[in-house]
């Protein structure tokens, strides 16, 4: 065999196994597998999972923090203010080389998975052609799925929607949208109903950026959900965001809920990004702004954490991390039972890949070599420690290594090693 991943723990296996990977495909799991391959990884109770899939993400704007200036009020309508002023001064090559360090990143952390938005409002369509490129160069090791997003609004927008019908053309993978920055309401509901009959049109999936507000009265995603309904688009449409839904009164989410259930629509929650732009008007109490994760994963709706943001107009911190991301989501959501950890791990690996559609994911024979050797046994210890990817494997192929978690004391009397890893 080509690898051989030996004492491996996995995220839902009581004993450890061996992993053989031949072809670009997991060929054995078996607790000891008889068989020889020319790279032999010791997990030695390691957990090694699925790759991590980041369901929502920027990738035009990545690493642009600064240009062309820092968001000094921190708020969304700063963020695209800011946006709007730096798109005349793009260019494709800085967009690509950004664009490409982040990926770089990415594989490094394990997330060899991106759904990014990319802007199409501006008529040369220079972002997109540039995320096209970065999509075809990134291909042999991370997949990369583009969203043709009209930031300033389709209707709001001169052209936007001509623009967004030509990037599809270019390549682009899914149709996005942003009802609640159109002018009024109606307009908003308006360019839902345009772009998913567009989608249907095409065969294609939908992820809209949908009531990023802390305004309850922003209730697009109601309108998504019955769209979604009518087209017959269960299973291919997602609403990111959703943040008005933190402000909502239950008695509307107890009918918005199993809406949503009904059409298929999954949802995304961006924890880093939501907790730290929603809720700026607030004096005190403050609202956190994140959607309903627990309520909505409660009803069997498809719920993923997105990164959304790495060093940009929007957010200044961030490094590819999946893990964070789910840190920061449990803990807004105070999902600290067990279960619901782990349902945290699950919304930055399983769940994003299924939204995404990804075809050959996961831990099964048959499945792509694709894999990542975390430094923890469990799923909420790897979320805990954010634990070190000691080794990610893409299609049978070593891609990036990194060492253990370890220090080493000097202090008299106590053990010189420390390891974070809870001993079992």
């Amino acid at each position: 065999m080509d690898i051989i991943i030996r004492r491996a723990s996995l995220v839902r296996s009581t004993g450890l196994v061996d992993i053989g990977m031949e072809a670009g495909r997991i060929a054995a799991i078996e607790p000891h597998l008889n068989a020889t391959a020319r790279d032999e990884i010791d997990a030695e109770g390691s957990l090694v999972t699925a790759p991590f899939v980041d369901a929502h993400f920027h990738m035009d704007a990545t690493l642009s923090y600064g240009l062309p200036r820092v968001n000094a009020s921190g708020t969304l309508l700063e963020g695209i203010a800011l946006w709007g002023e730096l798109k005349p001064e793009l260019t494709q090559e800085a967009i690509v080389e950004r664009a490409l360090q982040y990926c770089d990143w990415a594989v490094a952390r394990g997330l060899l998975a991106i759904r990014s938005h990319v802007d199409v409002c501006d008529p040369r369509l220079l972002a997109v052609e540039a995320l096209v490129e970065v999509k075809r160069r990134v291909k042999p090791y991370l997949d990369l799925q583009l969203v043709a997003f009209p930031q300033d609004g389709v209707l709001r927008s001169a052209g936007a929607f001509d623009n967004l019908k030509r990037a599809i053309e270019l390549g682009v993978d899914v149709v996005g949208g942003i009802p609640h920055f159109e002018r009024t309401m109606a307009d908003g509901a308006a360019s839902i109903k345009l772009l998913c009959e567009f989608a249907a049109e095409r065969g294609l999936r939908v992820d809209m950026h949908c009531d990023e507000s802390d305004d309850p009265m922003s209730r697009h995603i109601e309108t998504l959900a019955a769209e979604t309904h009518r087209l017959g688009l269960h299973g291919r449409v997602t609403g990111s965001h959703l943040t008005s839904m933190h402000s909502m009164d239950n008695y509307y989410v107890s009918k918005l809920i199993p809406l949503m259930r009904e059409s298929g629509v999954a949802a995304i929650a961006n924890p880093l990004i939501n907790i730290t732009l929603q809720g700026r008007s607030d004096t005190y109490p403050k609202r956190r702004g994140m959607t309903r994760v627990p309520e909505l994963m409660a009803a069997g709706i498809d719920v993923a954490f997105g990164h959304d943001c790495v060093m940009d107009p929007w957010y200044s911190l961030g490094s590819g991390d999946m893990l964070e991301v789910a840190h920061m989501g449990l803990h807004v959501a105070q999902m600290t039972g067990v279960d619901a950890m782990r349902a945290c791990f699950d919304a930055v690996t399983t769940t994003p890949a299924r939204i995404l559609g990804l075809e050959g994911y996961g831990i099964e024979v048959g499945c792509q070599a694709d894999c990542v050797v975390l430094d923890a046994r469990d799923p909420i210890e790897a979320i805990r420690l954010r634990a070190a990817r000691t080794a990610v494997i893409r299609r049978g192929k070593v891609v990036s290594r990194s060492p253990a978690m370890r220090a080493t004391l000097a202090l008299e009397g106590r053990p010189a090693e420390v390891d974070f890893r809870i001993r079992r």
